[in-house]
């Protein structure tokens, strides 16, 4: 049993008597990102290949499982797993994988009779699947209830990694909180505020914060149901790091469109009407990186701003290179801030880049997942 109590792949070995011959059902995150058809980042499944080849290793017949963006409950070509499969060929020839587990509005709604399809045939399972084991889903909580199931090593090595961090941080741990909303985080900042010595908040959603300290945003981001929300946690006597300077686009100005027109400025933390904050300026990303480097444990979630547009990468840009230089240990929590991590080259100078943004907030915040639950039932 691993210390979260949920049984790792030898005791499933035991448990069946041996693998050899048997047939495992694998759920993994294969929810990769892709243009063109092509899949521009395949680290969700290079991670998933410890626990697939461990399993073949042993004789195992492997059928894995994943979703792939949102198809809606029905077949659609765009969200096929047919160049994941083929990949798949390439990473670990052997391994068999069914279609996107979307296609079928089972998965979402946890359709007893789709469950009973997946494990039909199986002797096994196995969740290696981080990145969606918060979702009480057919393929993540329903398999346990059957068949004799364990965590995967990702799965397994996710769970050890994020808890030690909440639990056992090295001081002073800080928290790095960025991306568009309040709202979609406040209950993990509110959580966090009592495990760091601090949060550096940035991204979208720094500009509810900057208003509830009575600061005019301009056009900027602003959950204005959220102010009194952000006013009582920078009351709370918590240590909070607001940008203290903003890069701005002017009036005219498009995302990811120069051509466009509309001025870039870098502003104090007021903003005129017309004027938008789409990153912190350099002011901040300075005072951001001297906190980083100072820390014993960082968490990283979130963005500085839209670092997809080349004007306004140099928040996050600072703060990916900070923790790469920092000696704190250091977590990227997925989604977007592992994407950032990859952009600027520092994903591998990090000690662990999550696979689950989602998951990784929900398991800071409420220590367990419908994921781990049902694999320990």
């Amino acid at each position: 049993m691993t210390v979260f109590g949920v049984p790792e792949l030898e005791d499933l070995e035991t448990a069946l008597g041996g693998l050899e011959g048997k047939s495992i059902l694998v759920r993994v995150d294969f929810n990769v990102p892709m243009s063109g058809g092509e899949i521009t980042d395949d680290l969700r499944m290079q991670a998933a290949l410890p626990t697939l080849q461990w399993l073949q290793e042993r004789g195992a017949k492997v059928t894995a499982c994943s979703h792939r963006g949102r198809p809606k409950g029905e077949p659609n070509p765009e969200f096929s797993m047919d160049p994941v499969r083929a990949h798949l060929a390439t990473l670990a020839p052997g391994v068999a994988l069914l279609e996107n587990l979307r296609f079928n509005p089972g998965e979402t709604s946890n359709d007893p009779a789709f469950v009973a399809s997946l494990v039909e045939g199986h002797d096994g399972y196995v969740n290696d699947a981080f990145g969606a084991s918060h979702r009480e889903h057919a393929s993540i909580v329903g398999p346990p209830a059957t068949l004799p199931s364990a965590a995967g090593r990702l799965l397994a090595k996710e769970v050890d990694v994020i808890l030690g961090v909440r639990d056992q941080a090295r001081r002073p741990f800080v928290a790095i909180m960025g991306g568009a909303k309040v709202s979609d985080k406040l209950s993990v900042i509110e959580s966090l505020l009592t495990k760091v010595d601090s949060i550096i908040v940035g991204g979208g959603m720094a500009f509810t914060f900057l208003k509830a300290k009575g600061h005019d945003v301009g056009d900027s981001l602003l959950e204005v149901d959220m102010v009194d929300t952000c006013a009582r946690l920078l009351d709370s006597g918590a240590t909070i790091h607001l940008p203290q300077d903003i890069t701005a686009l002017g009036g005219g100005g498009k995302l990811f469109d120069p051509e466009a027109g509309g001025e870039v400025r870098q502003a104090g933390v007021n903003l005129s009407a017309g004027w938008m904050g789409v990153d912190i300026g350099p002011y901040s990303a300075a005072l951001f990186t001297d906190v980083i480097l100072d820390a014993g444990t960082v968490l990283w979630n979130g963005p500085m701003g839209v670092f997809e547009d080349p004007r306004f990468q140099a928040g996050t840009r600072a703060v990916a290179e900070a923790m790469a230089e920092t000696r704190a240990f250091t977590v990227v929590g997925g989604g977007d801030s592992a994407a950032a991590a990859k952009q600027f080259g520092v994903d591998r100078s990090v000690d662990h880049v999550s696979t689950g943004g989602g998951a990784s907030l929900e398991l800071i915040e409420q220590g367990d997942l419908p994921g781990l639950t049902a694999l320990r039932s």
